[in-house]
């Protein structure tokens, strides 16, 4: 009897390109030496479908349904007894989703799952799966964190072909697994953690999610730079791709959302690390503004918008004068281009030379800020730290800056500036376009079109 040729191929593990041969540059996303080989399930000899008129192996008792006829009933959805998680998630967990949980190690992930279980085991059918901690680790954890263990279904496996037995034979509602880096399928010969396994072991357990309505929930590990480790194609397959973020010197995590087919992808759910796990905040304006009382030069509070709510955060500025030929531009918190591209701008449009001075910026709290409401912020700050005058306590500021020096409104201006009234700011400069009618009481809104018009407003 012939025997089918084993068959591979050469996945870049950047964008998920396949390509036959090897090649040492990826010619979709320009990567060098991101290409690794995956073998394929080889056909079996004579064991094809039956081919239609046309040529296609296919089901064609499928029937085609007319858009305007699909059910619009609203998707179930289960809470995660944790609402900053419920909010990332768009509202809670969908059943058949499938939602990946990656972080820095010691971030908190199988902490963060393991609360969830335990909380939701009293009254659900769940299944954690731990590959790469035994039963009796993952007791003394639960046991220290003081959670309710009665009711988790425990299973300590690596193989996904007894993954998926057991779990034919539990019918869980949600199936936990810590992590996908740790399974792997008897099929494929390349180690765990490798871009085949990967990628197969996520494929195999999705399908079992997608056909019996079950939540997947797998843990994830991150490379140095800070993304997923593994396939691209993995962030493809599931439904969802949380990020929690925090150092282990830290005590607060933020968890944010970078795909979400369920919910919007730009939520932010702030928690914090406690001896008992980690507990949500549920105010998180309130832990990002502990302030000294008495104000240095280079700092001001600022308003972003994560998702759907405000939240105030404190943005740090220390201009010095620079012993190098190239001065340094440092950033943490915001994009290090844009602050290049402000710099030039207080240049150009502000008359403030800052050529020959060292910039650092910092945002307090370890919040990274991804909007552009934060320029005006940024460079006021700047300017504070470049003039060693201290901004008034009581100010907050947003807004957009353009590179004309234009200063270009934001969305959602209303809610901000009500959100920094209900902190007890006094004080708020604002893009013209986002100035309310009527100010909040007891609150002064300068409105400013121009750079030049907020440097005088200071």
């Amino acid at each position: 009897m012939a025997v089918a040729k084993a068959k591979s191929a050469f996945v870049c593990t950047e964008c998920g390109a396949e390509y036959r041969k090897w090649q040492g540059q990826c010619s979709s996303c320009q990567e060098w030496n991101t290409l690794s080989e995956v073998h394929l399930a080889s056909a079996r000899p004579g064991g094809g479908a039956a081919l239609g008129r046309s040529g296609y192996a296919g089901d064609l008792s499928r029937e085609v349904i007319d858009l305007g006829n699909v059910d619009l009933s609203e998707v179930p959805r289960m809470s995660s007894t944790f609402a900053e998680f419920d909010r990332v998630l768009g509202g809670g967990l969908v059943p058949g989703s499938a939602v990946l949980l990656g972080g820095n190690p010691g971030a908190g992930k199988s902490t963060l799952l393991l609360q969830t279980a335990c909380k939701l085991a009293q009254q659900r059918r769940i299944l954690y799966v731990t590959g790469e901690e035994s039963l009796s680790q993952v007791a003394m954890r639960a046991h220290r964190l003081q959670l309710p263990t009665n009711g988790l279904k425990m299973l300590a496996e690596t193989s996904v072909e007894t993954i998926l037995a057991v779990s034919e034979r539990e019918k869980p509602e949600i199936l936990v697994i810590d992590s996908i880096q740790t399974m792997h399928l008897e099929d494929i010969s390349s180690a765990p953690g490798g871009v085949a396994q990967v990628r197969e072991s996520a494929a195999a357990l999705t399908r079992f999610a997608k056909k019996t309505n079950t939540v997947l929930l797998l843990v994830g590990h991150v490379t140095k730079d800070g993304s997923l480790a593994g396939p691209k194609v993995l962030e493809h397959m599931i439904d969802a791709s949380l990020l929690l973020e925090g150092g282990a010197d830290s005590r607060f995590r933020t968890l944010r959302g970078q795909k979400n087919r369920f919910g919007a992808v730009n939520e932010l759910g702030v928690f914090a690390m406690l001896e008992q796990g980690l507990k949500e905040v549920k105010n998180p304006s309130a832990i990002f503004l502990s302030r000294q009382e008495e104000q240095a030069p280079g700092s001001l509070v600022m308003v972003v918008w994560e998702g759907t709510r405000p939240i105030l955060v404190e943005v740090q500025a220390l201009v010095d004068e620079s012993a190098l030929g190239n001065p340094r531009r440092v950033a943490v918190g915001v994009d290090q281009n844009r602050l290049a591209m402000l710099l030039a701008v207080l240049n150009r449009h502000g008359g403030l030379f800052t050529g020959d001075q060292d910039v650092f910026l910092n945002v307090v709290g370890g919040v990274k800020v991804l909007e552009t409401s934060a320029d005006l912020a940024v460079l006021l700050a700047v300017v504070s730290s470049l003039q060693n005058r201290a901004l008034p306590k009581e100010l907050v500021v947003f807004g957009e800056v353009g590179l004309s020096g234009e200063i270009r409104p934001v969305p959602s201006g209303q809610e901000r500036i009500a959100e920094a009234a209900k902190h007890g700011f006094l004080r708020a400069i604002v893009p013209r376009a986002n100035a309310p009618k009527q100010a909040p009481k007891g609150m002064e809104v300068i409105a400013v079109d121009k750079l030049s018009d907020a440097l005088d407003a200071l």
